[in-house]
């Protein structure tokens, strides 16, 4: 035991009790940046075109705070349960048992976290339970540390899909409508987030004389079927005419169409009394008449022949009996 030192149970209170009052504030100041960090993000989603490579890399800033704040409430309660416990601790020339993980994952976050009092602590348990001790705790011997607060305030960066996530979120609660350009591939999951390279940066961007960023558009690739398959063809018939309805009220696609009727032209037949002749008429005239009309028509046509008949003769002998005078 040193000399002007040495473990005090009033001092490892102490400091525990204000370690929890110093996680409280660092916690409530880190959440009120993250609503900022937020709000700053969704307008970077929002612009025209979306910055995305930026508003990634402050996603990743957000993860990591909003991993940082997790831990820090972890941390808080592991030092509420030592102020608690401190007579155990102190009547205990070992750690119990129970403790032995959070007493560890304490004396190994003091080195991590900007909480000034937790360094007080480590050396308070450090007289106490001795050095040996603390080396286990800051190497992890036998995983005796709290894999939660390890891997919320570890320094890899979080995976892509955390950082997609964060960015679908901020978009659909502030209503941006953003989508990402790139979807993720399931090989990149669980990769940390790509390097930017600069595609969201116009040209020109100091003076603003440059092109515009266009956007980027991903080939869409076909398969490729093998070559001993046979691709079947089908035609592909135009859509069927349909009238306009405002045309013609009635109309019903069910109904057929109208045909108008258009007569034949009458044909020019010599004046004849012969009976193929009148039977060709009577043909032609049955096309628009009825079989009452055309028989009708054929009597009166046999009369007008045979008037004309008998007015031909008697002309005829009027005229050989003036000659042969």
């Amino acid at each position: 035991m040193p000399l002007f030192g040495g473990y005090k149970a009033n001092k490892l209170k102490t400091n525990l009790k204000m370690a929890v009052s110093r996680f409280t504030i660092a916690s409530n100041k880190k959440s009120a940046l993250m609503k900022q960090q937020i709000r700053e993000i969704a307008k970077l989603l929002a612009e025209d075109p979306p910055k995305e490579e930026k508003a990634r890399i402050r996603a990743e800033a957000l993860i990591r705070d909003d991993d940082t704040v997790e831990a820090y409430e972890i941390l808080q309660l592991s030092c509420e349960l030592l102020s608690e416990r401190i007579n155990l601790i102190t009547q205990s020339k070992e750690c119990p048992a129970d403790m032995l993980s959070t007493v560890a994952t304490i004396i190994w976050a003091s080195s991590i976290v900007d909480i000034p009092e937790l360094i007080e602590v480590r050396k308070q348990l450090r007289y106490k339970f001795g050095a040996p001790f603390d080396e286990m705790a800051m190497r992890n011997v036998d995983g005796i540390l709290n894999e939660r607060v390890t891997s919320k305030l570890s320094v890899q960066p979080p995976a892509a899909y955390r950082v997609q996530t964060y960015l679908e979120k901020i978009s659909d609660e502030h209503q941006v409508g953003w989508k990402p350009t790139v979807p993720l591939q399931a090989k990149d999951i669980l990769q940390p987030m790509a390097a930017p390279i600069g595609k969201d940066v116009a040209e020109g961007a100091g003076s603003g004389l440059g092109a515009p960023v266009l956007p980027t558009i991903t080939p869409v690739i076909l398969p490729v079927p093998p070559k001993d398959t046979e691709i079947a063809y089908t035609p592909v018939l135009p859509p069927p005419v349909v009238p306009d309805k405002d045309d013609d009220d009635d109309f019903n696609i069910d109904d057929p169409p109208d045909i108008p009727y258009i007569p034949a032209a009458p044909k020019s037949q010599p004046h004849s009394g012969s009976n193929s002749n009148n039977n060709t008429e009577i043909s032609n005239r049955g096309r628009t008449q009825s079989a009452g009309e055309n028989s009708k028509s054929n009597d009166d046509d046999d009369d007008e022949d045979k008037t004309g008949g008998d007015d031909d003769y008697n002309d005829l002998a009027k005229r050989f009996a003036m000659l042969s005078k």
